[in-house]
């Protein structure tokens, strides 16, 4: 083997043993599982679409009610500072930017990885510890792909769909709700600020989807898949990992469960901060010209 192969080697090595490395290796032995030639369509179609529904059921109060909140303060924020400091052409943007291309995706992310990350690596963690996945291996049934691919599968396609609910909510149930705010409340005395200095703004729908449909580029409908895609990668794959090596004792679930959180905010935040660099150059060119 060549000086540089022997690099290769030891290096590839040393990231297999690092938990990150190890993670890598369970989710592409998830994806070889699936192409298994003792496998059952029927049983494995049912566990996925149990694990979406799971998944996204499950999520959906809680998700929609700070989707609601968010967008409601951000569109109040939005229509009264940029209508004031002359950039009411640009909420479509920023409503964009904030909601659709950036924080979207991680408030679906983190309310996942609380919720159903913590199940799954009790769920399993607790099968570990009672030898139910050995008794699996045992009767000839892969525990990867039984517990761990209809998990990371069906967990990121819940993911992707809970991201685009999310943003619906934001927009959608954030806009009704500031309709609310300015209707019910004295709150609308201070909002008519904006047509003095603005007067081509309006809190009306057909002018905020209008916006937000002018600014939207094929690249945010691409990143809409792309990034919840990722993310359900890592939280479910992540949760099965701390599940799968758990120490034998029933004490240290609640550790696995912490940890798996934690870690998959990480790693979440870590990912994001990659995407982010695609679109870098834009937001710093954008930032010059206000500037």
């Amino acid at each position: 083997m060549t000086p540089i192969g022997r690099m290769f080697h030891s290096f590839g090595i040393y990231i297999l043993k690092t938990s990150l490395g190890q993670q890598i290796a369970l989710f592409f032995r998830t994806i070889a599982s699936i192409f298994a030639s003792s496998h059952n369509f029927k049983t494995d179609t049912k566990n996925i679409i149990l694990q979406t529904f799971f998944t996204g059921a499950e999520i959906f109060p809680p998700l929609f009610a700070v989707a609601t909140l968010f967008g409601t303060v951000v569109i109040i924020y939005l229509f009264s500072l940029m209508g004031k400091m002359g950039f009411s052409n640009d909420i479509g943007t920023l409503i964009v930017v904030i909601i659709i291309r950036e924080l979207s995706p991680i408030f679906t992310a983190f309310l996942i990885a609380g919720r159903t990350g913590s199940s799954l690596t009790t769920y399993i963690g607790s099968m570990v510890i009672d030898s139910e996945v050995d008794a699996l291996a045992t009767m000839g049934i892969n525990p990867i792909r039984y517990l761990v691919m209809p998990s990371v599968i069906g967990g990121t396609i819940a993911t992707i769909i809970m991201n685009i609910i999310f943003c619906a909510s934001a927009i959608g149930a954030g806009f009704l709700v500031t309709k609310g705010l300015i209707f019910f409340t004295g709150f609308a005395s201070k909002l008519q600020m904006i047509y003095v200095n603005a007067p081509d703004v309006q809190i009306t729908w057909n002018y905020l989807s209008n916006e937000i449909l002018k600014a939207l580029t094929t690249q945010d409908f691409v990143f809409t898949i792309i990034k919840p895609l990722v993310f359900g990668i890592i939280i479910t794959t992540n949760a099965c990992y701390q599940a799968l090596n758990i120490k034998r004792d029933i004490r240290q679930v609640p550790k696995a469960t912490s940890r798996s959180v934690i870690t998959s905010f990480l790693y979440i935040v870590f990912a994001d901060a990659i995407f982010l660099m695609h679109y870098f150059g834009d937001y710093m060119d954008n930032l010059a010209q206000i500037i």
